[in-house]
């Protein structure tokens, strides 16, 4: 029974990979650019522009996410100099306006020999979820969580947690975790994909996890979010609840993957029917894994699509505050 589920949702790998905290006054390091404001004009999203050649390589550069302060971005990769299949990398820049330093490999524990990716930071920046299969078997994943006290020491991070039975289903693979953390109050603020025997492609799911990063309840799926034989991944989401992006293959769009948003009224609604962003996010190659920043302007996607350095780079696209 392992066998099958190893085989059927490895066979999706190459597009889902290819995809002690409390509030605390030193919280994460927050530039004016980087403060929220959720009120958007009607312009949408400026043409992708490709994070360059210092963050992307002629490997796979994927799954990223960018801390709070916008000076940290977390990224997988299948570059050289890693430990496994994928490892977590970190790049730093001393200001927004300044240019990437060269990613460091985030090393042991959180990287081992199996695929290690899928990193997300909690707006605090005290905790950091990724997803393993170092511990089962080839591209049978669980999600875990490390913690750190100081949110601006992209070195200072402990050793990480597996997440309970609550997220990580023995008969499932979890991937792409992400935290609502200043959402609390909904049914549920960390969602994920999981893929079963019975439902080979992933499928959206959330559960309710403390600001600890303990799970406080079991997982249920999101029916609104999901399409049946679609790959529907990788969630991410405007950190007042109300708007969601997430990445899937589901018939009418413009390629192998496309990306959707879905919003709500509040954190006790259910989501809207998904839209696909369109020609100005999406092409005809695979468009998925987005990441949208603390602000709300910027979304950060995983692309194949001609003038990258490798196989998959990360590319990325801004929106305008309301009146701008």
């Amino acid at each position: 029974m392992r066998t099958a589920l190893t085989h059927r949702v490895t066979a999706v790998l190459p597009l889902v990979l290819l995809l002690a905290c409390q509030p605390d006054s030193a919280g994460p390091r927050l530039s004016p650019a980087a403060q929220g404001n959720f009120s958007f004009s009607s312009a949408g999203w400026s043409a992708p522009v490709n994070l360059g050649p210092i963050i992307n390589s002629t490997a796979g550069d994927m799954n990223a996410a960018l801390s709070a302060d916008e000076l940290s971005l977390y990224i997988t990769s299948t570059r050289t100099g890693g430990l496994g299949m994928t490892d977590i990398w970190v790049a730093h820049r001393d200001c927004i306006d300044c240019d990437w330093q060269a990613p460091v490999n985030l090393g042991a524990p959180f990287n081992t020999t199996g695929q290690d990716a899928g990193p997300r930071l909690s707006n605090d920046g005290h905790l950091l979820f990724f997803q393993t299969d170092h511990f089962r078997a080839q591209g049978i994943f669980d999600i875990y969580v490390s913690r750190r006290d100081n949110p601006n020491d992209d070195f200072g991070w402990g050793t990480p947690v597996r997440l309970g039975d609550d997220v990580n289903a023995a008969d499932g693979s979890q991937q792409a975790a992400f935290y609502l953390q200043s959402a609390e109050d909904g049914e549920g603020n960390f969602y994920f994909n999981r893929a079963t025997l019975a439902t080979p492609q992933p499928e959206i799911y959330y559960a309710p996890v403390s600001r600890s990063g303990e799970t406080r309840g079991p997982a249920v799926i999101v029916p609104e979010l999901n399409v049946v034989a679609a790959n529907d991944q990788h969630v991410t989401m405007r950190k007042d609840g109300r708007e969601m992006f997430f990445s899937s293959n589901r018939a009418g769009g413009s390629g192998g993957f496309d990306i959707y948003t879905s919003t709500r009224r509040s954190v006790h609604e259910p989501w809207s029917a998904p839209v696909n962003l369109g020609a100005s996010i999406n092409t005809a190659n695979g468009d998925m894994q987005p990441s949208l920043t603390a602000n709300g302007r910027t979304l950060i996607f995983t692309s194949d699509r001609a003038g990258g350095s490798g196989g998959f780079d990360l590319w990325m696209s801004t929106r305008s505050p309301g009146g701008d």
